[in-house]
């Protein structure tokens, strides 16, 4: 019994500190700006210390959360005899770091899949293909057009890529350093709810759909109306400011769209960026028909991609000229950064889950709260703020995937349970109320350097009330049509 009050006292200290240095580790992640520390190094240091003191510390923690977990491991290994703290340390080692780790190991691959096809069809020349023929000059009717691009490429591509393709365009387009603000804001907002409602538009939808929270046609089919609303209302809200047609661009200030000189003509550019496009389309159908994980269909795709440009350019004879735009050279060019700090954030975000920390969380915030709409709403503002892929992970560690026959609250937790919808149109949408909320509009900032007060000013009202309007929105279609639908 003293024993056990001894441990139940160190489980305490244990968790503490971890949440403590969790805390930290996020305020340096949010602060990454003022700090002048990049978040990568931040999130791979919290990822690895976490991971480091629960090690440390196994032998207080493990016994009591994963009690009936341990013995079982231990009863068929010949750690029989070995001490507590041994075994508690083998198990974090041999079973909680290798799960989780593969786990993350399958969104990062998906990942770098995802980018490497992206890049390939860019340093081709193929997003031209749209950039070259978007000739409105109305103010308003280029606001509907650029935003409506934004959010049908935002649903295939990653929304930073569709940004800085969208804002490149706008310095080719736009002239007058207001109205260029007054696009890139919008197309900030346009690239983050075009994000939500696709499986492959959003890190966060990523997460949630490799896993198998969410399956493809229940996020399109549910989310996709929201997220036109959470896009229509800030646009009716900007257009009304709008009035006039487009100056002309001077010549020397009408940059490219692309940053890459491409080898190819025309056609061979709709050719790569057909197959690009349609390549990433077809992983979700790769999962449906299959079932097997998202990523295993990327990287088939990517392989396809890998031999068409290898008998591509072999057939054309340019093997000097091609290498850099051949995919070993393209896989150089890819985000590596990003896919680090998933790593590491992931990484932090297991360590709290395997703790019970996550766990007690949601406990209280079931007893507290007791509504997936208000916790949701709550997590996408607060995604505006700190970046929303740990808010995600946190979200899935908290709330465990409920079984099928799940009645009453626990419903909400089911596969294409409305938590798991709305979480997804929360975390993607709510990013847009402040510049710093999201990847698209940290690229959007930087870009064209846009001020955060001017953006908050600006652009964040119109924002939160589109985020509400597609909330409302969803909530409403949760309460009246998911139910006719069955």
């Amino acid at each position: 019994m003293t024993q056990a009050a001894g441990i139940g006292g160190c489980q305490k200290y244990m968790l503490t500190a971890l949440i403590v240095i969790f805390v930290i580790g996020y305020l340096a992640i949010a602060l990454e700006h003022p700090l002048k520390v990049d978040k990568t190094a931040s999130a791979l240091l919290l990822g690895m210390v976490l991971w480091i003191v629960y090690a440390l510390g196994a032998d207080s923690i493990v016994p009591l959360i994963h009690g009936d977990e341990l013995k079982a491991y231990v009863g068929g290994t010949s750690l029989a005899n070995e001490s507590l703290f041994h075994q508690s340390l083998a198990y974090v080692v041999n079973v909680q770091i290798v799960e989780n780790l593969g786990e993350i190991t399958q969104t990062l691959l998906f990942l770098i899949g995802a980018m490497t096809i992206v890049e390939l069809v860019d340093v081709h020349g193929g997003f031209r293909i749209i950039t070259e023929n978007i000739k409105a000059r109305n103010k308003k009717a280029l606001l509907w057009v650029l935003c409506g691009t934004t959010f049908v490429l935002s649903a295939v591509l990653d929304n930073l890529t569709t940004t800085i393709v969208m804002v490149m365009l706008l310095r080719k387009l736009v002239a007058d350093k207001n109205d260029r603000w007054l696009y890139a804001g919008m197309i900030v907002i346009a690239a983050n709810t075009g994000g939500a409602w696709s499986p492959i538009g959003d890190v966060t939808t990523i997460m949630l759909w490799v896993k198998g929270n969410v399956t493809a046609p229940a996020l399109i089919k549910f989310v996709a109306i929201p997220s036109i609303v959470a896009l229509v209302v800030p646009l009716l809200i900007i257009s009304r400011q709008l009035k006039g047609r487009i100056a002309e661009v001077p010549q020397p200030a009408a940059a490219a769209a692309g940053n890459h000189s491409s080898p190819c003509n025309h056609r061979e550019q709709l050719t790569m960026f057909t197959l690009g496009i349609c390549g990433l389309i077809f992983v979700p159908i790769f999962k449906t028909i299959t079932h097997l994980p998202p990523f295993m269909g990327m990287l088939l795709v990517l392989g396809i991609l890998w031999v068409f440009t290898e008998c591509f350019y072999n057939g054309k004879k340019m093997l000097d000229r091609a290498q850099e735009h051949r995919i070993p050279r393209v896989i150089s060019r890819i985000d590596m950064p990003s896919i680090l700090f998933f790593l590491g954030i992931l990484m932090a975000v297991a360590v709290l889950q395997a703790t019970g920390v996550l766990g007690a969380l949601a406990t209280w915030l079931d007893t507290n709260v007791h509504s997936v709409y208000v916790i949701n709403i709550l997590l996408g503002v607060l995604s505006s703020i700190v970046d929303n892929v740990p808010l995600v992970a946190a979200a899935m560690g908290m709330y465990p995937i409920a079984d099928v026959t799940a009645t009453g609250y626990a419903a909400n937790f089911v596969v294409d349970g409305c938590f798991w919808e709305f979480l997804s149109y929360c975390a993607g949408v709510g990013g847009s109320i402040l510049i710093i909320g999201s990847a698209a509009g940290v690229i959007a900032m930087g870009l064209e350097k846009i001020n955060f007060g001017w953006y908050l000013k600006k652009i964040s009202l119109p924002a939160l009330l589109g985020y509400l309007a597609g909330a409302a929105v969803y909530i409403l279609e949760v309460e009246f049509l998911k139910p006719l639908l069955g």
